[in-house]
C-alpha cells in the first residue's frame, strides 16, 4: 500500500505543478502584480487559463487524498517537491525566463532534501492507523493559534505583508490541511461501518477555514512572486509541518531509529528550508522586481 501511496503522491505532484503555473501566470496577469483584492479574484473566475489551473490543481488534490489514506505524512508530503522542478521548466519555457545558476542550486537543494528524507522516512515511519481523540483536538487547537496569528497579520499588516509571507503562511495552513485530511480520510473507512459519522464537527470546521484561508495566501503569493517560488514554498513548509505534527502529535516514527538517521533526516530538511529561501532571494523574476523596486 505504501508504494501505491507513493505512486498517487507523484502523479498529483504533475497536476499541482502544472495547475499551480496555469494559476500564478493568470493571477499576474490580472493584477499587473499588485495585490490581489475581491474584484480582481471576481474577474479571476473568469479567466479560462485559471479554471484549467484549478481543475488541475483539484485532481492533484484528489490523488494526494489518496496517497495520505493509503501512506503516512512522514512518506507521502515531501514528494511534492517533483512539482518545484515541473513547475520552474514549465513556467521559464512559458514566460521565456532563463534561469540563473543559484536558482538551478537552489531548486536543486529543495529536491534533494525533500528526496533523501523520504528515502530514509520509508524504514522509519510505524503508521498510526487510529488517531485518538485527543490527538485530533490538539491538532485543531494548534490550526486555531495559526488561523488567528495569519489571519490577524492579514488583517493588521495586509498593505505591508511581501509574498515570503503569504507562501510561509500557505504552506503552514495546507500542512495542517494535510494532517486532518488523513485524519479524517482514516475516519471515513474505519471499519465500523459508520463512514461519515465517525468525523468529528470541529475537525470539518477548522480544515475549511485553514483551506479558505491558505488558498487566498497562494493567490495572493502569486500575484507578487513567480509560481515555481510559490511552489518551492509550499512543497517544503507544508511537508515539514505536516511531519513535525505526524511525529510529534500522532506518533508516526518508530522509537527505535538510529540517532544517524535522525540527524540525516534533519540535515535532509534543513537543505530543503535552505533551498527555498535562497530561490526568494535568487530567483530571475524576484531580481527583476527588486530591480525594478529600486528604480
Amino acid at each position: 500500500m505504501m508504494w501505491l501511496a507513493v505512486a498517487c503522491a507523484v502523479v498529483a505532484a504533475f497536476f499541482l505543478a502544472f495547475g499551480a503555473q496555469r494559476q500564478g501566470t493568470a493571477v499576474q496577469s490580472n493584477t499587473g502584480g499588485l495585490a490581489l483584492g475581491g474584484t480582481g479574484f471576481l474577474r479571476l473566475l473568469r479567466n479560462p487559463r485559471w479554471v484549467l489551473g484549478l481543475l488541475l490543481l483539484g485532481a492533484g488534490m484528489a490523488l494526494n487524498v489518496v496517497a495520505l489514506t493509503l501512506g503516512t505524512l512522514t512518506v507521502i508530503q515531501p514528494i511534492g517537491a517533483i512539482a518545484l522542478v515541473i513547475t520552474t521548466v514549465v513556467n521559464s519555457r512559458d514566460q521565456g525566463i532563463r534561469l540563473n545558476r543559484a536558482t538551478v542550486v537552489a531548486i536543486s537543494a529543495c529536491v534533494t532534501g525533500s528526496a533523501l528524507f523520504v528515502l530514509m522516512a520509508v524504514n522509519v515511519v510505524s503508521e498510526n492507523t487510529h488517531v485518538r481523540e485527543s490527538e485530533e483536538l490538539t491538532v485543531v487547537m494548534l490550526l486555531a493559534v495559526v488561523i488567528v496569528i495569519f489571519g490577524g497579520s492579514l488583517v493588521l499588516f495586509k498593505r505591508r505583508l511581501k509574498a515570503f509571507f503569504f507562501i510561509l503562511g500557505a504552506g503552514v495552513l495546507f500542512g495542517f490541511v494535510a494532517v486532518l485530511t488523513r485524519i479524517i480520510s482514516r475516519q471515513v473507512f474505519d471499519p465500523n461501518g459508520l463512514f461519515l459519522l465517525n468525523v468529528q464537527w470541529y475537525s470539518i470546521i477548522a480544515i475549511a477555514a485553514a483551506g479558505g484561508l491558505g488558498s487566498w495566501f497562494v493567490q495572493s503569493a502569486y500575484a507578487s512572486g513567480p509560481p515555481d517560488l510559490v511552489i518551492a514554498g509550499l512543497t517544503v513548509i507544508d511537508p515539514m509541518i505536516g511531519i513535525a505534527i505526524g511525529i510529534t502529535i500522532l506518533g508516526e516514527l518508530r522509537p527505535d531509529v538510529p540517532p544517524v538517521v535522525a540527524i540525516s533526516m534533519a540535515g535532509s530538511a534543513l537543505l530543503a528550508i535552505v533551498g527555498v529561501v535562497a530561490l526568494s532571494r535568487h530567483h530571475p523574476d524576484v531580481v527583476q522586481r527588486r530591480a525594478d523596486a529600486r528604480r
